[in-house]
This record gives C-alpha cells, sequence and structure tokens, in this order.
C-alpha cells in the first residue's frame, strides 16, 4: 500500500515539473527552430544567387535576432 502511495507521489511531482518546463521548452525550440529556418533561407539565397557566404550570414543573424526576441518575449511576459 505504502508502495503505491510513493508511486502516485512520484508520478504527480513529474507531471508537476513536466507542465512547469512546458513554456520554457517551446521557448528554446523557437530560438533553436529560427536560427535554423533563416540560416537555410539564407543558403538558399546563396546557393540560388551564388553570393557565399552573406546569405548565409545574414540569414543566421536575423536567425538568432528572431530568437532571441522571442526568448524576451516569453521572459518578459511573466
Amino acid at each position: 500500500m505504502a508502495r503505491n502511495s510513493f508511486l502516485s507521489r512520484s508520478v504527480r511531482a513529474l507531471q508537476t515539473s513536466a507542465e512547469r518546463a512546458g513554456p520554457a521548452a517551446a521557448t528554446s525550440y523557437s530560438l533553436i527552430g529560427s536560427v535554423i529556418l533563416l540560416g537555410g533561407l539564407g543558403y538558399g539565397c546563396d546557393r540560388w544567387f551564388g553570393t557565399w557566404p552573406w546569405g548565409v550570414v545574414g540569414g543566421l543573424m536575423l536567425g538568432i535576432l528572431v530568437g532571441f526576441y522571442l526568448l524576451a518575449k516569453a521572459v518578459w511576459l511573466k
């Protein structure tokens, strides 16, 4: 009986931790995703126009700016 109680408390604690970590995980995925997406678009522009490496550099810089904007927005809204 005590083992079942311990297990149910552990499961509830895990669920609470996962619910609290949700916004942080979403924000980190947004940061990583914006860098990858905009860096990839910059790479595609470089391949299309033959302007290597300026599209990649610009895309990565823009991705970092957008990612940090989303990070700051998520942090300051709390």
